[in-house]
């Protein structure tokens, strides 16, 4: 059992609840639990959807700057690679993701909010990656996911100034895609991932595969990635029961089975 990272499942949504008190500071051991219930998340047919969720006052604050203050480089090697398979286990959770955001997304906590597909956010959400002010640069995908977000630039001005982001800014630069009031994240986050219970699961998999695996490679490589993915899909249960309740009933009323 993990000590500080749950997941909790009903009606086919999990939700990665962190907790570790006071501010979901992230040290090494939450990171490795993160890794652990994500790919958990990800295994399970009774989860269709995930909510990534640190409770209703913040996300998360940050790494423990205490822990990772008497790092060495021989540390900090072997570390790096523990943040970075976290937030890659979340980022391939081969499900809908969301995150809900409240309070503050900083450092690593914003680098983990990153690796949602979607980021709902309170009004007085805070993001931002301040790693800048302490000698250092994000290490858990903050450069290449930010950048690939919102663009080179405005990653840039972010990561070199380490300012805070406030949840109007962070909507306007796309950072996050909805922001409501503060007592309705959560249930916003659940309304989100609930809309996917009964959904087409392996094409839900296949669309997001063919998304993410696309942005990294030329265009010509990103068609026959989705090609391949789409002609997959009529290997499937879900493709057949789709298309003959369409045929029958019309669009929107298919049954599907996740097979």
């Amino acid at each position: 059992m993990a000590e500080f990272v749950r997941l909790e499942v009903d009606r086919g949504v999990g939700t990665i609840r962190l907790d570790r008190p006071k501010m979901n500071a992230l040290n090494a051991q939450v990171w490795r639990e993160i890794r652990l219930v994500a790919s958990d998340a990800g295994r399970r047919d009774d989860v269709r959807a995930v909510v990534l969720y640190g409770g209703e006052k913040l996300f998360a604050a940050g790494a423990d700057i205490k822990e990772m203050a008497d790092m060495s480089y021989p540390d900090m090697v072997d570390v790096s690679g523990d943040l970075q398979a976290a937030c890659s286990a979340v980022a391939s959770i081969p499900k809908p993701v969301v995150a809900a955001v409240t309070g503050y997304a900083l450092g690593g906590g914003c680098e983990l909010a990153l690796c949602a597909d979607v980021r709902i956010a309170a009004d007085d959400a805070t993001f931002g990656q301040p790693e800048i002010l302490l000698g250092i640069i994000p290490g858990a995908g903050g450069t290449q996911r930010l950048s690939r977000l919102v663009g080179s630039s405005t990653a840039k001005e972010l990561i070199f100034s380490g300012r805070f982001v406030q949840a109007e800014e962070a909507h306007a630069i796309g950072l996050a895609d909805r922001v409501v009031p503060a007592d309705s994240v959560y249930d916003e986050a659940l309304a989100w991932a609930g809309q996917f219970s009964g959904a087409a699961a392996l094409a839900l998999r296949a669309a997001k595969a063919s998304i993410d695996q696309g942005l990294g490679v030329d265009l010509a490589t990103g068609l026959e990635i989705e090609r391949q993915q789409f002609a997959a899909l009529f290997a499937t249960e879900d493709r057949a029961i789709g298309m003959a309740s369409f045929v029958e009933n019309g669009p929107g009323k298919a049954q599907f089975v996740g097979r």
